[in-house]
């Protein structure tokens, strides 16, 4: 999760919060990063008063508002548990300083980065080209972990449709 075995550990620190801890609020600048080692959070922005969720995180992901971490300017999402987490976090100070000293950090996150971006592509081309019963299908068979951990109604947010809509979808199946 954080590189090779305990290489990096004296430069995290292991955090535990509940279930619905806002860890960074939109418009905030991002100074920690994320590392999931047990539990689920989620990245979501607020539409007019409407909660969107945008990504889904587990277990050995890393987390944050990597645009906001890396260029100190606002975050344009939150970053929220939905089940009570245990975290191992690093501050951005700690971050850049790795990042500069120690090459294996610099090629994780370059990869980290890549995976990212594809994941994004990913779900932005599926909300052009799919309606919301085609992104569900897609949902349950590439992702199967995230209809059975995560509440519902943030599945509806993240795939752009009500709760209600969301519930005639599975009742189609």
């Amino acid at each position: 999760m954080i590189g090779d075995g305990d290489k990096f550990k004296h430069v995290f620190k292991r955090i535990e919060v509940p279930a619905k801890t806002i860890l960074l609020q939109e418009g905030e600048i991002s100074r920690t990063m994320f590392f999931i080692e047990k539990g689920c959070l989620r990245t979501w922005l607020n539409n007019d008063g409407i909660d969107i969720t945008t990504q889904f995180f587990f277990e050995g992901d890393k987390v944050s508002s990597i645009e906001s971490f890396i260029t100190n300017q606002p975050s344009l999402y939150g970053i929220e548990s939905l089940e009570s987490c245990i975290l191992q976090t690093i501050s951005q100070k700690d971050f850049q300083n790795d990042l500069a000293h120690l090459p294996e950090i610099k090629e994780e996150m370059q990869k980290h980065l890549f995976s990212r971006f594809l994941s994004s592509q990913k779900t932005f081309y599926s909300y052009l080209k799919n309606n919301p019963q085609k992104r569900y299908e897609e949902l349950l068979r590439e992702h199967p972990h995230i209809i059975q951990r995560i509440p519902q109604h943030y599945i509806a947010s993240y795939l752009g449709i009500t709760a209600v809509s969301l519930s005639r979808i599975r009742n189609r199946r």
